[in-house]
């Protein structure tokens, strides 16, 4: 309890004393007229309204800060003063009140501290023996007080008396003193807790509020309470959205999370936001107890592992094909070697002039396949063993322009409108020629994949507020759109395996190459079906 709830109560006790006091006294007065004329009861009424009217005016004043200070020790000088003027309007030595010194001084220790209890307790021991003093050597006989009353009890009665106040009183400063000490001591101890509990409660709001990973607690019936700014962020529903509402309404996989709960639970699953991608969550979730032990709820702590899962993907895929490339670059140098021998003999059999037309002609056959299966080895030696890049400041726009124009005698793009989006002076580090061997294969898969005509879209741009699968670092991002038949969740997860092919004459290596020289620049790329229609192939490369 603070100092200015003290003095305030201390205030109310003395207006409602005072109040008693007064109607008391104007009660008897009425009731006998007589004793209403009395000097000393005249006074003593006059004294209680005023000592009304004082605490009256002090508890307005307490509302000014300023004076809270001053008041305090105005009311316990108006205690010493008050008991002491109550003491002469009712017999001095012989007044019942005598004990009312008492309390001054106990509320001069609650009010002020230790030092003040005893000041006023030595106050309250000169007044009181002055007052006795005085009377017993006649001083106050012209205010009503006999001195024979004082000097019927006797020199050393009157030594005695005044002698057990100073005692009572002194004791009283002490107790009183002592006590305001401990309560000032329990008081700032308190204080001290309460501070750091605030402080306490401030950090672990602020931690929950911005960790990098979404945090709920649920209760036992499964509702729930806290719910962090990631996961407002991840749902798009606030905190008041979704309190106490039930944990399968916000997600409804993790429905059976409370029920039959390890003392940990981890597990996976795939929320779909509204408007948004499906996402892939991972969570964990622990029980905890209140202060008696009992069951509160359980703490869900999950986070996204969409990119994560899709780096592992990436990862796993990059071994395989890895392993295939090696594996296939040595059976290619093996084959490539009796091939040569093969094709050299069957040359040399076919100038030999002694060869009939019909054989002639079945050489020939074999020539041609020997120089397909060995341009086949060639180009997936390119996809085994591909050059490490040569970068170098490549503008894009003009590249683009120079690969339309080539491709423009081309049949396959005949029935095609090749657009060329991408913005002027936007210039890109990599191996020029392996980039455009990467594009245009791209642009012929498109046209392979419309024949009866469309659209094929390039387009680029700078993602400088960070790409996913550069750690959220800046990218050059190229995009080949066409406006065919799209492909299938199948066939994406295939799309970049050697040969892997849904083209009845392709060889599969033409997507499996440019996976491998864009894998070489550090970059990504990756296939897919935009909302749109078509097929969208979008090249990430770091800047």
């Amino acid at each position: 309890m603070g100092p200015e709830r003290r003095l305030r109560i201390f205030i109310y006790a003395r207006i409602i004393v005072s109040f008693l006091f007064l109607a008391s006294t104007l009660l008897l007065s009425l009731q006998n007229p007589v004793a209403a004329q009395d000097q000393f009861q005249t006074g003593l009424i006059r004294l209680m309204a005023f000592s009304f009217l004082f605490s009256v005016g002090s508890h307005i004043a307490l509302k000014i800060r300023k004076f809270q200070f001053f008041i305090t020790y105005l009311q316990a000088i108006w205690d010493l003063l008050f008991v002491t003027v109550l003491l002469l309007f009712t017999g001095g030595i012989n007044s019942p009140y005598s004990f009312l010194y008492l309390l001054s001084i106990m509320n001069a220790g609650v009010l002020l501290g230790r030092r003040e209890a005893l000041y006023t307790a030595s106050l309250c021991a000169i007044l009181y023996g002055a007052m006795v003093d005085f009377q017993y050597f006649g001083l106050l006989t012209p205010i009503g007080l006999s001195q024979a009353d004082a000097q019927l009890l006797g020199a050393s009665h009157l030594f005695y008396t005044i002698f057990l106040n100073l005692i009572g009183f002194c004791l009283t400063a002490v107790i009183t003193g002592y006590l305001h000490e401990r309560a000032r001591e329990s008081e700032d101890a308190l204080r001290d807790k309460t501070v750091d509990y605030e402080e306490l409660h401030r950090l672990s709001t602020t931690i929950v509020s911005n960790m990098e990973s979404g945090l709920l607690t649920i209760t036992p019936e499964g509702n729930i309470r806290v719910f962090n700014r990631y996961a407002e962020t991840m749902t798009g529903r606030s905190q008041a959205e979704v309190y106490d509402a039930p944990l399968a309404a916000v997600f409804p996989a993790m429905a059976g999370v409370v029920g039959g709960l390890e003392p940990v639970t981890s597990s996976e699953f795939t929320h779909q936001p509204p408007g948004r991608e499906s996402m892939i969550l991972g969570y964990s979730a622990v029980p905890f107890s209140d202060t008696q032990g009992q069951p509160a709820g359980v703490i869900i702590n999950f986070k996204d592992l969409t990119e994560l899962k899709r780096m592992e993907e990436a990862l796993k895929k990059a071994d395989r094909l890895a392993a295939l490339g090696e594996l296939s670059a040595r059976m290619a140098h093996e084959i490539r070697n009796p091939l040569a021998s093969m094709s050299g003999s069957v040359q040399l059999l076919a100038q030999h002039g002694s060869i009939a037309d019909s054989d002639r002609r079945l050489l020939s056959i074999v020539l041609r396949e020997a120089d397909r299966l060995n341009a086949l080895i060639t180009e997936f030696l390119a996809y085994a063993r591909p050059a490490s890049p040569l970068k170098e400041r490549v503008e894009l726009r003009p590249l683009c322009n120079d690969m339309c124009t080539l491709l423009a005698s081309d049949n396959r793009f005949a029935r095609l409108s090749l657009v060329n989006l991408v913005p002027g002076h936007m210039i890109v580090r990599a191996d020029v020629n392996q980039l455009r061997q990467v594009l245009l294969n791209l642009l012929h898969n498109a046209a392979e994949a419309m024949t009866g005509g469309g659209r094929v879209e390039i387009e680029a741009h700078f993602q400088l507020n960070g790409a996913e699968g550069f750690q959220k670092a800046p990218a050059a991002v190229i995009t080949v759109t066409d406006s065919g038949s799209g492909i299938g969740a199948e066939t994406a997860a295939h799309l970049f395996e050697p040969f892997w092919t849904t083209k009845q004459d392709g060889s599969g290596l033409g997507l499996a190459i440019s996976y491998r020289i864009i894998d070489a620049h550090g970059g990504t790329i990756t296939a897919e079906s935009p909302p749109e229609g078509g097929c969208r192939f979008t090249i990430m490369l770091p800047i």
